[in-house]
């Protein structure tokens, strides 16, 4: 589904997640501990990695409320 690097970002940014934990495609970031702080740091990680940018639609909190959303995303600006 996503790539490493993607879930790498993830991971950095879930502070409720423990490291054995498998990020699902429905998990929910809110729930793992996404805030705004970690919003604007997994946008501009997802930036520099992918070399996109996220516009004004794409900033709707529905699309972090999964990995799967953000991912299809995420997929719809490359």
């Amino acid at each position: 589904m996503w790539d490493d690097s993607f879930e790498e970002i993830l991971r950095k940014n879930l502070p409720l997640l423990e490291s054995g934990d498998e990020i699902t495609a429905d998990l929910s970031l809110r729930d793992h501990g996404l805030d705004s702080m970690g919003m604007v740091a997994i946008l501009s990680s997802l930036e520099s990695t992918y070399g996109v940018r996220f516009v004004d639609d794409a900033l709707d909190l529905d699309n972090f409320a999964t990995p799967e959303t953000l991912w299809k995303t995420l997929s719809a600006m490359r």
